[in-house]
């Protein structure tokens, strides 16, 4: 990693030269292309007006959200707001504890089960939807079916899971099309590693609950009794070769087999397909069948490269428009995972989230921005953007920023630096902070995945249905609108969707330079005639910056005139090219804010 306080000591001829990219990668977007801006529902969550929220509850104390509660309505407002692609989080069948035994669908043991909900990366039937979602439980894919085709209707497009890496212990498929054979159907289970297996085994043992382990808050649940019956045991989800997990593992998982020898040196057996590719090829195939437009792949690195290499050309053989999304973590894997695993986006966690996240917290400096760019350059338009999701804290919550509107000139940032996607979690944008002990989900800031709960921040803008905001207070109104304003800049101003970007930061920050402080950060995103300063505040008090923008800066944006105008007010280019004058381009900066300003 690059340091600022090195990259300052470079000769200012290499400090420019290194400030300019234009988006490009392997697979350019095509002209004038819509940028995903991705809305992720958590979809048992979403729709869910009950806010009785007792830690533990039922489905019936708590209530859920349904497939057919996600109205038209509440589409078509996703879409005002600037959405393009709906993920719905939480669709395919999962472990839960809700009995559904008199449609035919086993009952889940506690043992293995993480809260009432359930995980919904446990998969329990990767044929199925979860019956939590259905009004009609018999016609439960209906009406997901009908979900897609009111999404589509709306001019929206449709995202699922797609969970490759690890099962619910108790993975059986009740509704699988005829001649599908259920995985570890056909295992031999007297080897701990068989190319030909889906699952990996420790011989002789059987499973162990983990000690402690108390999945309801109590001891009242018939089917939780420590006595989970797997023999021989399986390997645990995130890696773990042991009958026994810890009850910090995703020990309500089993991991599937895609032909590497973990236990001897991760030798891979690809020479012939394996049989776990095949299946999850057909799970593919299957859920594009229902018009599904992509794919959130749930850990993917955990998964081979050459597996995805594999399917997603298999895929796109057959659905070409379709996309693929990897939830990774290893900056060092992204570039294979695009070029060879074909994936055509990537979750930018741990460089853009993490950083932001260390900024609004007053860990770090707007200096900590360059280096992610730099690092990422050809392949920006690649990378997912986002600030909460399922996994994450929400920013309002004291874990995070402790604030609501502290979120905006993050999602600016987010936003506006590239071409790539965006994504926004459900109740982002009124300020949700994910308060309160739901069960197995805890009070961490963090929205429960686990638990039966209401959001209830994001049910006043519910509404009883209505989905209109209207028990919203004035704030969150206003918070709405400002995140509204992001995700619809980003296709509505060519320069955002489609331009390059120019870095002013390394520029402004300039030691001996005292205009522009390390609680700002500017750039400029151009493209034909379109040339936009874009600048944030990430500080709680106003900043009033005076930019300076490098002569060949302004060459690259073809504006040659020694007279410009910022926003309609004029000021001299020559006093922003070098050190010896003030700025005539001053921006002045309320407190955690941005200003997209253009220059002519």
């Amino acid at each position: 990693m690059r340091s600022l306080t090195v990259s300052l000591l470079f000769p200012l001829c290499l400090l420019i030269a290194c400030t300019t990219t234009k988006e490009t990668t392997d697979k350019p977007m095509a002209e004038s292309q819509e940028r995903m801006m991705l809305y992720q529902m958590f979809t048992r969550l979403f729709t869910n007006t009950n806010l009785t929220n007792k830690p533990w509850g039922t489905i019936e104390e708590n209530g859920v959200g349904k497939f057919n509660d996600i109205t038209a309505k509440s589409l078509e407002e996703l879409k005002l707001m600037g959405i393009t692609h709906v993920w719905y989080t939480g669709v395919i069948e999962h472990a839960l504890l809700t009995d559904y035994t008199q449609f035919g669908i086993p009952l889940d043991d506690a043992d293995v089960v993480k809260g009432r909900a359930g995980s919904p990366y446990a998969i329990k039937d990767y044929y199925d939807v979860n019956p939590d979602l259905a009004k009609s439980v018999p016609n439960r894919m209906r009406e997901f079916e009908a979900l897609v085709k009111r999404t589509h209707d709306a001019g929206l497009k449709v995202i699922v899971d797609f969970v490759p890496n690890h099962v619910a212990r108790a993975y059986h498929s009740d509704v699988k099309p005829e001649g599908v054979i259920d995985f570890g159907e056909d295992d031999n289970m007297e080897a701990s590693f068989d190319p030909n297996n889906n699952f990996y085994y420790i011989p002789n043992s059987s499973f162990v609950v983990p000690e402690g382990y108390n999945s309801l808050g109590d001891n009242t649940f018939p089917t939780k009794d420590g006595k989970f019956d797997e023999s021989p045991a399986k390997a645990t989800g995130n890696d773990v070769f042991s009958a026994s997990p810890s009850i910090y593992d995703w020990f309500e998982t089993v991991k599937l087999n895609y032909g590497v020898d973990y236990l001897n040196n991760r030798q891979t057996h690809f020479d012939s397909i394996p049989d776990t590719w095949i299946k999850m090829k057909d799970i593919l195939l299957f859920w594009a069948g229902k018009n599904v437009d992509g794919f959130r792949c749930d850990m993917a690195e955990m998964v081979p490269v050459e597996f995805w290499e594999w399917v997603t050309k298999e895929v796109k053989a057959q659905y070409p428009e379709i996309s693929f999304t990897a939830e990774i973590y290893n900056p060092h894997a992204y570039r294979n995972y695009i070029h060879q695993g074909g994936f055509d986006y990537l979750y930018d966690k741990v460089e853009l989230y993490d950083t932001l996240k260390g900024i609004i917290q007053g860990h770090m400096t707007t200096d900590a921005i360059t280096g992610i760019w730099q690092r990422q350059d050809g392949i920006g338009p690649n990378m997912l953007r986002f600030l909460e999701n399922h996994d994450e804290q929400r920013i309002a919550s004291p874990d995070f920023a402790g604030e609501m509107n502290k979120g905006i000139p993050m999602m600016a940032v987010t936003s506006f630096m590239h071409t790539g996607p965006v994504m926004l979690y459900f109740g982002q944008e009124v300020g949700e902070p994910g308060k309160g002990e739901s069960g197995f989900g805890g009070d961490d800031g963090r929205t429960t995945i686990f638990d039966y709960w209401g959001v209830p921040e994001h049910v006043k803008w519910v509404n009883n249905g209505a989905f209109d905001g209207g028990l919203l207070s004035d704030d969150q109104k206003a918070l709405r609108k400002q995140y509204a304003e992001i995700i619809k800049a980003c296709n509505e101003y060519s320069a955002i969707r489609e331009g390059a970007f120019y870095d002013l930061h390394y520029y402004n920050r300039n030691q001996d330079y005292t205009g522009y402080s390390d609680k700002i950060y500017a750039f400029v995103r151009h493209h034909e005639d379109e040339v936009l300063l874009i600048i944030t505040n990430f500080d709680t008090n106003p900043q009033s910056a005076k930019i300076k923008i490098p002569q060949p800066a302004w060459e690259t944006f073809g504006l040659s005139s020694d007279r410009l105008s910022a926003n309609g007010k004029p000021f001299d280019r020559l006093s922003t090219i070098d050190y010896s004058s003030e700025s005539e381009l001053v921006i002045d900066l309320a407190p955690i804010s941005y200003q997209i300003i253009k220059l002519e």
